[in-house]
This record gives C-alpha cells, sequence and structure tokens, in this order.
C-alpha cells in the first residue's frame, strides 16, 4: 500500500513567541564551542559557586542516601527536619520567628517559586510590578503565564532602590505582586530597615503582595536583613531564600518560602499539583548544611569572597569601568566608560580577544544597558590570570 505524503504544520504555544531562550543557556553555547576549539575561556558570568558545601553535608547525604527505605516519594510540603531547620536557621539568623509547620515552604529552588507564587496570585491579564533592572526570570515566567509586566526604575542616583514617588503616580489597580531582590542583583545595593519599612507600608496601602527574593545576604554582608523584621509584614510579604550562593549548593536546589500560613497553603496548592517532594536524604543533608558554624561561613562568604573581590575590582578598574565599593554579594557591577556605544561592545571585546566571559548588564533590563558584572564565582587563580589577560587587550 502506498504511503500518502503529508507535510506536518506543527506549531508551537503561542506563549513561547513572548521569550527567548535564557541568555546564559545560549552564551555558555557559544563558549563551550570556543573552548572545545582550544580557547581556554574564563567564564565570569554566573553566580554557580565554585567551592562545595560543608563536609557535614555531604556526609549526611552520603550516609542517609545508603539506607533502603529513603527513596520513596516525599511529602510536598517537606520533611519536619528540614522545616525545622530553615525556622531555626531564621531565627538565628535574621531574629525572625516562624511556624515552621505553617509558615515555611521548601522549593526547588527560588525559579520555582517564581512560578509557583505567580500562579497562586495573579491572574492572566493581571500585572506584577518588576525591577529594571532585575533578575531575568521575574520577567519570563511572568510572560509565559500571561501576566502583564509592569516595570519600576531602580537607578544608581537612587541607589538602586524603588522610587517611590514614581511608584505612587502608576494606577496600580490591577497590580497584585511587587518583586523585590536585597541584597540586590544584579547591582549589589544592599538592604537596609528603612527600605523594607516603605515597601511594607507600600503593600499595605495598594493591597499588593511584595515578595523579596533574598539569596545573597550573608556573602560580604555584615548585617543580613529580612523584609519579615518589619512588624506586620508577614500578613503581606513572601520572602524567598536558597541554600545556592550562602551554602555553596546551587546545583542541590533548595530553596525556601517564608510567609504567613494562608499564603503558604494557597501556594502548595499549585506546587502538589507541579511536582512532588525532593529526595530525603537531600532534604536530610540541607536540614544539616542549616547547622553550619560561623566560622565556615566566615571564610566562605566572607574571606574567600572578599578575597576575590579585589581582583574584581582591578578589573573593573582596567577596563575604565566606575563602581560602587560598598555593594556586596557574589557579583561586582560596574558603570562602563562613555567611550563604547553600548556595553556588548567591551563584552564581546574581552571574550574574543581576552577570551574572558563577562555578563553585559542589558540582559537585566534597560536601566543595565551602560553596565557589566563580574562573578566572583571563580578561583583566585583564574581572577589573576583573567585580569592580565584583559590588561593586555587593553594597552
Amino acid at each position: 500500500m502506498e504511503k500518502e505524503n503529508h507535510t506536518y504544520d506543527i506549531q508551537p504555544a503561542q506563549r513561547l513567541n513572548t521569550v527567548n531562550e535564557y541568555y546564559f543557556s545560549r552564551k555558555l553555547k557559544e563558549i563551550a564551542k570556543m573552548n572545545a576549539e582550544g580557547m581556554d575561556v574564563i567564564s565570569l558570568g554566573i553566580g554557580s559557586p565554585d567551592m562545595p558545601p560543608s563536609e557535614e553535608t555531604i556526609q549526611v547525604l552520603c550516609e542517609s542516601a545508603q539506607k533502603p527505605d529513603v527513596h520513596g516519594y516525599q511529602p510536598t510540603i517537606g520533611i519536619p527536619e528540614l522545616r525545622k531547620a530553615m525556622a531555626d536557621w531564621y531565627k538565628r539568623s535574621y531574629n525572625v520567628d516562624l511556624d515552621p509547620n505553617t509558615e515555611i515552604q521548601p522549593l526547588i529552588g527560588s525559579k520555582e517559586g517564581i512560578l509557583h507564587v505567580t500562579l497562586a496570585f495573579v491572574n492572566p491579564g493581571e500585572q506584577v510590578l518588576v525591577p529594571n533592572p532585575g533578575y531575568p526570570t521575574y520577567t519570563s515566567l511572568s510572560k509565559l503565564l500571561g501576566t502583564e509586566i509592569v516595570n519600576y526604575n531602580l537607578r544608581e542616583d537612587n541607589n538602586w532602590q524603588p522610587d517611590f514617588e514614581q511608584l505612587e503616580k502608576m494606577d496600580l489597580s490591577r497590580v497584585r505582586l511587587m518583586w523585590t531582590n536585597y541584597p540586590n542583583m544584579p547591582t549589589g545595593a544592599n538592604a537596609s530597615m528603612e527600605l523594607y519599612e516603605k515597601l511594607v507600608d507600600f503593600a499595605r496601602r495598594h493591597n499588593i503582595v511584595i515578595v523579596n527574593d533574598n539569596p545573597y545576604s550573608f556573602i560580604l554582608n555584615e548585617k543580613p536583613l529580612s523584609i519579615l523584621n518589619v512588624k506586620g509584614a508577614k500578613e503581606c510579604c513572601i520572602e524567598f531564600n536558597s541554600m545556592s550562593k550562602s551554602h555553596n549548593m546551587p546545583g542541590w536546589r533548595v530553596g525556601m518560602i517564608a510567609t504567613n500560613a494562608r499564603f503558604i497553603q494557597w501556594i502548595l496548592k499549585v506546587k502538589s499539583n507541579i511536582d512532588s517532594g525532593t529526595f530525603r536524604p537531600l532534604q536530610l543533608a540541607a536540614a544539616q548544611a542549616y547547622q553550619n558554624s560561623e566560622r565556615w561561613h566566615e571564610e566562605m562568604n566572607r574571606t574567600l569572597y572578599r578575597n576575590r573581590r579585589k581582583y574584581a575590582e582591578e578589573i573593573m578598574q582596567t577596563l575604565g569601568c566606575t563602581f560602587n565599593p560598598a555593594q556586596v554579594g557574589m557579583f561586582l557591577w560596574g558603570r562602563i566608560p562613555d567611550t563604547y556605544s553600548n556595553v556588548e561592545e567591551l563584552t564581546e571585546k574581552v571574550l574574543h580577544e581576552a577570551k574572558v566571559f563577562i555578563t553585559p548588564g542589558f540582559i537585566f533590563g534597560s536601566n543595565g544597558e551602560r553596565y557589566i558584572r563580574i562573578s566572583l564565582c571563580a578561583k583566585e587563580e583564574k581572577l589573576a590570570e583573567a585580569l592580565n589577560r584583559i590588561k593586555r587587550i587593553m594597552i
């Protein structure tokens, strides 16, 4: 029997037209190709800690995984040991009281949390406030879910904080969420209680939920803060936290949400229909990691990054960039010289002539178009080599 020739015309969902492949996903493929050709590119782009978690954390994972009865499905709400460890850590770290049974939800990373929170709070066509510059996933996931993006400006002359006068002039009637991120990524601007108090007041008056993404508060930062330190914040705020940066566990995919019990139940209703609980040994190991000593965090999150930061600052100066030395976190954010027509003129020159990858700020929004970001997630010898390579091309 002769088969008919048939041309299929299968099209993707229209929502894919609203987003592009993640910038780092695309760029790392280009860098992998360059490395395959023997170019030995030094990547100072992504904030993926290059050091391992504490020895105790790894030991608990290995010992737990040997047991025969730990390999089944786990509760979506997370095991009690992990939730209690998270609550205890918030009390020690921020002096914030959380009920481990009702006010904490473990996550498979913050990206997942962005999806779940948006689905739980925002109807298609409603609005969310997204910082410019800001983490690209706030924008891309909102677009995929049919949510309307309303950008609010962060500017260097305002220390990368929201302009509340400008926000008050906006039509906020359809806004359901406001994404904030302090200590800020990509700019390194630190949090303050004054800022958090203003955000909570703004949320209360406009019936908006503030979602504060807070994974950088322990890196090169002497005084970690939580928005939940503000009186009444738990009623109108959600805070994300993550083990990726502060505990050297980016590939483990362990994060958390802290908020009031009602919000947790709404988020759980979404999450329980999308994924299942994390592998039990991994949760037990994460609970152990929350018990890391102050000495471990001092060595990792302060001493190690402080030494690396010196090289990043010299790279910035070699490139003619200016930066605020008070910024915190695992990146260094700097403004490029006016002699460049755009930021990629500089970053592509550095990539292809010095074989060093640094991140152009435009990927974080239009207010980042004249900036670059250098990651501190590279060993000192790599940073030193990157500096030498860049010095040679900038002569």
